[in-house]
């Protein structure tokens, strides 16, 4: 199996949301293909630029895949009530969301992931290979981290779509109740887990 990887959002804008889903790559192509064949997309797959009918058909797809995903939540005004008041940079966020998603999956992959794929798109490339080498010595025999180019991975495609979901709850968007009820019976089989990030480890 391997985890892609990918966030949404920032604390500029509310709220940063970090999806870890667990998928074959083969079954990340399958969906992929199956959902571009019946919309006609263009480009690439991200969360902020499909309709509510379009993501309800992909969370079907991915839901009829057996995909899972856990997705750590840090929302701004929840953490400035933390102790200390302090807000993290970006990055430091980014990195310990990403560290409570890929930390819930841990326990639960009994060996079988090989790999742990991490978008490369949001910071500089020096940054993003010190991010990669510490996911990696805390996978140590268990898997292999990487990086990849959002554009060129089914996966990280899908898992941007599904961490845009749970922004757009976390910040109340207008479509977010929409988005809740597309949401709710992959949450209530917990194909879809949440972790919320309330302080700074």
């Amino acid at each position: 199996m391997t985890i892609y990887c990918d966030e949404s959002g920032g604390l500029n804008a509310g709220a940063m949301t970090f999806s870890a889903v667990m998928l074959t790559p083969a079954a990340a192509s399958a969906i992929h293909t199956r959902f571009r064949s019946v919309t006609g997309l263009r480009g690439e797959l991200k969360g902020s630029r499909i309709s509510l009918v379009e993501r309800a058909w992909l969370l079907e797809l991915f839901d009829r895949a057996g995909g899972r995903a856990w997705v750590a939540v840090a929302e701004r005004d929840r953490l400035a009530q933390s102790p200390g008041g302090r807000l993290p940079s970006d990055l430091e966020l980014y990195a310990a969301l990403l560290d409570l998603a890929i930390g819930r999956w841990l326990p639960e992959t009994g060996g079988v992931c090989t790999d742990v794929v991490i978008d490369d798109g949001r910071y500089d490339p020096h940054i993003l290979a010190r991010v990669r080498a510490e996911i990696q010595a805390g996978l140590g025999q268990w898997g292999r981290a990487s990086l990849a180019d959002s554009r060129r991975s089914e996966g990280v495609q899908i898992a941007d779509v599904i961490a845009n979901s749970l922004f757009n709850i976390a910040v109340k968007s207008p479509r977010a109740r929409r988005i809740r009820t597309l949401l709710n019976p992959l949450l209530e089989t917990r194909a879809i887990r949440i972790a919320d990030l309330t302080a700074m480890p």
